[in-house]
């Protein structure tokens, strides 16, 4: 088996000698190589022989080779040649020197939210470049983002991923990982894909270059993709200013994620008010290196002003350098052209030429005239085109007003706004502005159109569901997706089929059980009391027979015994709690059985006046029944005697003497 090494020293194409190994990938190695043709170092990046015999990705390498070889852009790789050597497919890029963002975070180098937006707004530049032209990267991450010797950054790889996707190989799954940990939700779900999968996957790698830790990955490739769906950005203090850009960058919902061009405003609305970045690290044979001259900025294209445009260009001389297509003035070519008969007038050295030289300065007249014309009415043309004499006007800041208050204070300036895309925001109220371009203080001329983003308010948030959650779980939830969840003690209800404690249901507003809310949201969650209470049936009969009917009925059966003068024996007197109670299932129901009529023993009364001895039987339960003798008098004798047994309500009779 060959190694990677051994083709250092091949040519392909027949000019791209391979000079040494740069990295080997599980779809590629890259190599530096040398130009023979223009003599300049470039890298070439050879894709694996199995890729080959693939007609599918080969069709469709060979048509994002040429889209994106048409691309130039300062944050996208150039890419300055592609073919085929021995039917395998290989790019010929521009080399940088600087490395991967990748070296950087496995260093374990954190950034500053100003580096971070200093580099993420290079990249969106790119990328909104490129979505412009209709090609998707399908696969930003740390590992594709490389720094020239600069320190400027470059993307790379664009199209490969795409070509990559239509193949029948398959990487091995380690060499998924890094992909994976990017992807958007909708690559999640295998959803067709937009540009805003490629921000979604940027804000991942910019939360990680501050916190160093990329969210949402869990322990296998399925669960890192599951894991994302539906979720916002979790909130991380040391992200500053970038916290709120980010989670419009990489919301769930693709419909309300922000696309590179806003992404790029929004990082330059914050690069204006953040101090200038720190010069990024440099991992240099594996140690980190700070390089000052890496500056973590790029400069971007910047039109000329008017008095760049209106400086007047120095005389040319026989002496100094002379434009390409402009003659240099000799003695040979003297500025008189052409006399009456076509020929130089250096040719004319002699004889009666006094007339002869005034006609021709009378005919250089014409000319002069001609050329005065002309660029008087280039300058007229240029003055117009330029808005030469058009009043300046400074342009004020609107970020934050009220769309109705800017449109008024820009018709006072004679200027026009032009309205990109709105945004959502967690921080601008709806209708005011977010964003302008050019900034505040910017000097433009009247008639000119000012940029605006507006706000569109609080974006929507994914309520995740909350089923199977008690109420701490449940807030949990939703203070991780920026909402705020409120379980009311008087919301509780009960439930036949959701235990107690656990969420029944939830709302926003009038919306039960909602998919999405408005970030910043009050989530009302009722929680379960358990099933509903019912009714104690009525029992009658015996015990065994009361005893099944309250088990079926759900309940616990505990059986208790009383006396009873009007049940027999045996069978059921009450319940406790009473038939026709509420209570819920599982109660313990108390069944009382009869055990007859109660018996007591006749209290001796002799000697006791009437009332004494009325009151002493009542205490024991009795009554008194007939009373002979005097009033007066006093108990000798009762019937029955005292000491008999007898029910419980028996009337005694009573004897005085």
């Amino acid at each position: 088996m060959t190694s990677p090494s051994d083709n250092i020293g091949s040519v392909l194409g027949g000019r791209y000698r391979l000079e040494a190994v740069l990295g080997i990938g599980a779809s590629a190695i890259v190599y530096r190589a040398e130009d023979a043709t223009l003599e300049r170092q470039v890298a070439i990046k050879i894709l694996q022989p199995a890729l080959a015999q693939d007609e599918a990705f080969l069709k469709r390498f060979r048509a994002e080779a040429r889209a994106v070889a048409a691309l130039n852009h300062p944050a996208i790789l150039q890419v300055y040649d592609w073919g085929e050597e021995d039917g395998v497919p290989y790019l010929v890029t521009e080399l940088l020197p600087g490395g991967t963002l990748k070296e950087i975070f496995d260093a374990g180098v954190l950034m500053t939210p100003e580096q971070a937006v200093s580099i993420g707004g290079q990249a969106a530049a790119g990328l909104a470049y490129a979505h412009a032209r209709g090609l998707i990267h399908r696969d930003v991450k740390p590992a594709n983002l490389l720094f020239d010797a600069e320190g400027r950054l470059r993307i790379t790889d664009f199209g490969v991923a795409r070509a990559l996707a239509e193949a029948s190989w398959t990487e091995p799954a380690g060499s998924m990982i890094g992909t994976v940990r990017y992807a958007s939700p909708e690559q999640a779900e295998g959803e067709p894909v937009d540009g805003k999968a490629d921000v979604y996957s940027l804000a991942l790698v910019l939360y990680e270059a501050v916190t160093g830790v990329v969210p949402f990955v869990e322990d296998s490739l399925v669960s890192t993709l599951r894991a994302r769906v539906g979720k916002t950005l979790p909130q991380d203090d040391r992200l500053g200013p970038l916290d709120p850009i980010l989670v419009q960058a990489a919301f769930p919902d693709k419909e309300a994620r922000l696309d590179a061009e806003a992404f790029e405003l929004r990082l330059a609305s914050v690069a204006r008010v953040l101090p200038d970045p720190e010069p990024l690290p440099r991992v240099v044979d594996g140690a980190i290196v700070i390089d000052p001259t890496w500056t973590a900025t790029a400069e971007a294209f910047r039109p000329p002003s008017v008095d760049e445009l209106t400086q007047v260009v120095p005389a040319i001389d026989d002496t100094g350098p002379v434009p390409a297509g402009v003659a240099a003035v000799t003695a040979a070519t003297p500025y008189d052209y052409l006399d009456d008969e076509r020929t130089l007038v250096g040719e004319v050295a002699t004889g009666p030429a006094t007339g002869t030289i005034r006609r021709r300065r009378r005919r250089i007249w014409p000319w002069i005239l001609l050329v005065v014309v002309v660029l008087g009415g280039a300058f007229a043309a240029f003055a117009i085109a330029t808005k030469l004499f058009v009043p300046n006007v400074t342009v004020p800041k609107l970020v934050g007003k009220p769309t109705a208050n800017v449109e008024r204070k820009l018709a006072k300036l004679h200027l026009s706004p032009a309205y990109q895309p709105s945004v959502y925001s967690i921080t601008v109220p709806a209708d005011h502005i977010i964003l302008q371009q050019p900034p505040p203080g910017s000097t433009l001329k009247e008639g000119s159109t000012v940029r605006l983003v507006s706000s569109r308010g609080l974006p929507p948030v994914t309520v995740p569901s909350l089923a199977n959650m008690d109420c701490a779980q449940a807030q949990a939830a939703l203070t991780a997706v920026h909402l705020v969840g409120e379980c009311p003690k008087t919301s509780k209800h009960h439930s036949a089929t959701v235990p107690k404690g656990q969420v029944i249901r939830y709302s926003v507003g009038t919306t039960t059980n909602p998919t999405t809310a408005t970030y910043g949201s009050t989530i009302t969650i009722v929680i379960s009391k358990g099933p509903p209470p019912v009714p104690i049936p009525s029992v009658t009969g015996t015990y065994a027979q009361a005893n099944a009917a309250l088990v079926a009925a759900g309940f616990t059966v505990v059986k208790a015994t009383e006396p009873s003068n009007t049940v027999p024996a045996g069978e059921i007197t009450r319940t406790s709690p009473p038939v026709g109670t509420k209570v819920q299932k599982g109660t313990q129901v108390t069944v009382y059985v009869s055990s007859g009529p109660a018996m007591v023993a006749i209290p001796a009364l002799s000697g006791k006046t009437a009332n004494g001895a009325t009151a002493a039987l009542s205490r024991a339960g009795l009554k008194v029944g007939a009373i002979y003798g005097p009033p007066a008098g006093r108990v000798f004798k009762t019937t029955p005697h005292a000491g008999t047994s007898v029910k419980v309500g028996t009337a005694i009779n009573l004897y005085l003497q």
